[in-house]
C-alpha cells in the first residue's frame, strides 16, 4: 500500500500559478523592427544582439516538462512510502527465575518417574524443567543453582536454547552438598533488581531444609515481598528424614504464603509436571501487544525522475539550438 508521510506538501502544487498571477513578468512596449533570420544576420556581421533583441518563444513541450518536474518534486516532498502488512508482536511482561537445589540428596533414586520406575530426584527435575523452559515463548528465564552456596547460572534472557543447554549441563553436587535455601532467595532478589516488569516470579525447588544460609528463608521471603517477587515453592523428598535429607514443607509453605505465591508437594514426575503447569496458569502474565507496519521510502523515484526529465529537456533544447544554427 502506498502512503505519503507528508501529504500536506501537495498544498504547494498551485504555488507556480500564484506566483504567475501575483508576480507577472515585466512587459515593456518599445519600437522595434522585425527582421527575418535575425540570428543568422548578427552571426554573419560578427556582432551580438542586445537584451530584448531576440524574442524567445515558449514551446508547449517546455511547459509540459516544467509542470511534470514540479509535480514530481512535490510528490518527493510528500515522501511516498510503501507500507507492508502489519506485524504484530505479543510479549508477556514476566520474568521467571528458576532456583534448583543441587545438593547431594538430589541424587537419590527414590522419585517415581513417568514409566513407574524410580529415577533420581534430579533426573526427574531436569526433564520437567527442560520442558517448562522450552514452552516459555515470550517470558524471560533466569537460572540459579544452589547447594552449600547459591550461584547465578543464567541472568534473565529470552534465549531459551541457552537456558535449556545449561539445564542439561547441571550436575548434582556442583554447588556443594548442603542446602542454602535462604541465600538462593536472596540471590534471586538481587537478580530482579534490574527487572523492569511487574510480574516477578521465583520458582524454588528443593528436597532439603536450610542448613547453610547466612539469611533465614523466612527473612529472605519478607525481603522478596518488599521487592515485588512472588515465590512458588516446590518440595520433593522425605519429610520424616533427618538432617540434610529432610525437606521442611512448613517452611516452604510459609515462604510461598508470605510472598503471595503457592506451595506444592511434588510426589512423582507426573505431579511435578502438573505443578509447573499450575504455576503457569496461576501466574498469568500481563501480555503486551505491539503492532507496526514496515515502511520503505520511495522518495528516490520521483526525485530521480524529475532530474532525468530536466536533463533530457535541456539536452533537447541544446540539440534544437545547434540544428537551427547549422541550418543557417
Amino acid at each position: 500500500m502506498l502512503e505519503f508521510a507528508y501529504p500536506f506538501a501537495f498544498l504547494a502544487l498551485p504555488l507556480p500559478l500564484f506566483v504567475w498571477w501575483l508576480l507577472p513578468a515585466q512587459r515593456e512596449r518599445v519600437s522595434a523592427l522585425r527582421v527575418p533570420f535575425f540570428e543568422q544576420i548578427t552571426a554573419a556581421a560578427g556582432s551580438e544582439a542586445r537584451a530584448g533583441a531576440v524574442v524567445m518563444r515558449r514551446r508547449r513541450l517546455q511547459m509540459l516538462v516544467a509542470i511534470l518536474v514540479w509535480l514530481l518534486l512535490i510528490v518527493g516532498l510528500a515522501k511516498p512510502q510503501r507500507v507492508g502488512e502489519p506485524i504484530v508482536r505479543t510479549e508477556a511482561a514476566r520474568d521467571i527465575m528458576l532456583a534448583i537445589d543441587l545438593s547431594g540428596s538430589m541424587d537419590y533414586f527414590d522419585f517415581p518417574g513417568d514409566d513407574g520406575e524410580d529415577v533420581s530426584r534430579f533426573m526427574a527435575v531436569q526433564r520437567v524443567v527442560d520442558r517448562f523452559v522450552s514452552e516459555r515463548e515470550s517470558d524471560r528465564i533466569g537460572l540459579i543453582v544452589f547447594g552449600t552456596k547459591a550461584y547465578l547460572q543464567l541472568p534473565f534472557t529470552r534465549d531459551l536454547d541457552t537456558a535449556r543447554a545449561l539445564v542439561s549441563l547441571m550436575e548434582v553436587g556442583m554447588a556443594g552438598p548442603r542446602t542454602a535455601l535462604g541465600d538462593s532467595i536472596g540471590l534471586s532478589i538481587h537478580s530482579f533488581e534490574n527487572s523492569e516488569v511487574d510480574d516477578r516470579l521465583l520458582i524454588l525447588l528443593t528436597d532439603g531444609n536450610d542448613t547453610a544460609s547466612d539469611m533465614t528463608p523466612i527473612n529472605a521471603a519478607d525481603i522478596a515481598k518488599l521487592n515485588g517477587v512472588k515465590i512458588y515453592t516446590i518440595g520433593i523428598g522425605n519429610t520424616e528424614a533427618t538432617g540434610e535429607d529432610r525437606v521442611d514443607f512448613d517452611v516452604l509453605e510459609k515462604i510461598a504464603v508470605r510472598t503471595g505465591g503457592q506451595f506444592f508437594n511434588a510426589e512423582d514426575e507426573t505431579t511435578l509436571q502438573q505443578v509447573y503447569r499450575r504455576i503457569d496458569e496461576a501466574a498469568v502474565a500481563d501480555v503486551r501487544t505491539q503492532s507496526w507496519r514496515p515502511r520503505i521510502s520511495l522518495v528516490h523515484w520521483p526525485a530521480g525522475a524529475a532530474i532525468l526529465l530536466m536533463l533530457f529537456a535541456y539536452a533537447g533544447l541544446l540539440t534544437g539550438s545547434k540544428m537551427r544554427g547549422s541550418g543557417a
